[in-house]
């Protein structure tokens, strides 16, 4: 993922709420959201080139999504892959506390990143750049990108607002998201295209030209852009998942919506 914009333990309903992007090569494979055959409770995409995830969610009551950490163009190969660290996470059992703990001992053997791990009852961040970080995750409202958590980045304040309003007109009835519908205005949010002013963009050693393009919600890009928008909604009996794809021209390619009816802790 490039993109997460979440709401943790600040809505009466939804423990968990995060709407998110993932940019990524179009020319790189991935399946589409369905059920893991390894790990049946497991749901999510994957990438089908070193077999991890992005973002994955959990009827146990687990989730994880993780991003890259852009410092610069040069990209150094690392012996593991970030997806590993979804995967693990989600099908395994270990807390979100004591998984980013133990992560410091192997974060270095990844390419940089940032990760969200919840247990179901807590929820953590870890990162190893520039040097590794863990922590647990304050109720209230946060951003992830490709920078420092929480970052003030245009395109992760607008993901914030937009979920923060949804979240103040949620419809009503007992599962919300049931209606494809009904998360239009953060799929919209999510396909803005609208590059942030050049004062305002954060300086990740990449070069202005490219902090321009990268800096919409949606990257609209014909080699490298906006491969799908993930909206996830964690209530006390079930977890919606729901995951619009795309194509390089930024056309929606197929729909996916699913309920994990949930049991765990």
């Amino acid at each position: 993922m490039c993109l997460i914009a979440l709401a943790w333990l600040a809505h009466p309903r939804y423990d968990l709420a995060l709407i998110a992007n993932r940019d990524e090569r179009h020319a790189r494979p991935a399946s589409a959201a369905g059920f893991d055959p390894e790990h049946p409770d497991v749901f999510g995409g994957r990438d089908r080139v070193q077999g991890g995830s992005w973002l994955l969610a959990s009827s146990r009551r687990r989730f994880s999504a993780v991003t890259n950490v852009r410092a610069g163009l040069q990209v150094d190969p690392a012996p593991r892959s970030r997806g590993d660290l979804v995967s693990a996470f989600v099908s395994g059992t270990a807390t979100a506390d004591a998984w980013v703990r133990d992560l410091a001992r192997l974060a270095p053997d990844y390419g940089r990143f940032n990760q969200l791990a919840w247990d179901g009852r807590s929820l953590a961040f870890a990162s190893n750049h520039p040097s590794f970080q863990s922590r647990s995750v304050t109720p209230g409202l946060h951003a992830m990108s490709n920078g420092a958590f929480d970052a003030p980045w245009p395109k992760s304040g607008h993901a914030s607002l937009a979920l923060e309003r949804w979240l103040d007109s949620a419809p009503s009835r007992t599962r919300a998201a049931d209606d494809a519908a009904s998360l239009s205005p953060l799929l919209e949010a999510l396909a803005d295209t609208a590059p942030a002013p050049d004062a305002r963009l954060p300086d990740t050693g990449v070069g202005l030209a490219l902090e321009r393009r990268l800096s919409p919600a949606f990257v609209l890009d014909p080699v490298y852009g906006t491969r799908c928008s993930t909206v996830v909604l964690v209530e006390a009996a079930a977890i919606t998942f729901f995951e619009r794809r795309f194509d390089p021209d930024g056309t929606p390619t197929g729909d996916t919506l699913q309920v994990l009816e949930s049991h765990g802790p």
